[in-house]
């Protein structure tokens, strides 16, 4: 049984190829070694969400959420005056989530409390139209 061996040609580093692989790596390179420009849009956005938050009564409903909120909007303005854009946009991007959950959770307290007010209602209704039945 003859058996014959095959072997992959090998592959020489050519000039073209070495340019090519070098002009790859040194973008990949660049592209890391590349600052992120300030979040400044993301963190208007997350101060206007905290100030939605607020409007909408979070800061009574939902204290705990809205300390949490404005707590990382201090840690994102102080990462962003010391040019840590990426950590800035990160934390601009949890006030926005975190104020939205406030905003959403005091939305929910003044929904139960004006139903516990609407059903207290009714029944001191009912309650006044069975005494004044003769």
């Amino acid at each position: 049984m003859n058996l014959t061996r095959h072997t992959a040609p090998s592959r020489a580093w050519t000039p073209a190829l070495l340019r090519s692989s070098l002009l790859a790596s040194a973008l990949v390179l660049a592209a890391c070694a590349t600052p992120s420009p300030p979040p400044t849009a993301q963190m208007a956005v997350a101060n206007a969400a905290l100030a939605h938050a607020v409007g909408a009564g979070a800061a009574e409903f939902a204290p705990v959420d809205m300390a949490k909120a404005r707590e990382k909007m201090s840690r994102a303005n102080s990462a962003l005056a010391a040019k840590d854009h990426d950590t800035a946009l990160a934390l601009a991007q949890q006030v926005q989530l975190d104020a939205q959950l406030a905003e959403a959770k005091a939305e929910s307290a003044k929904a139960r409390k004006s139903a516990d007010a609407m059903q207290q209602a009714d029944r001191a209704l009912s309650e006044e139209m069975s005494r004044k039945k003769p």
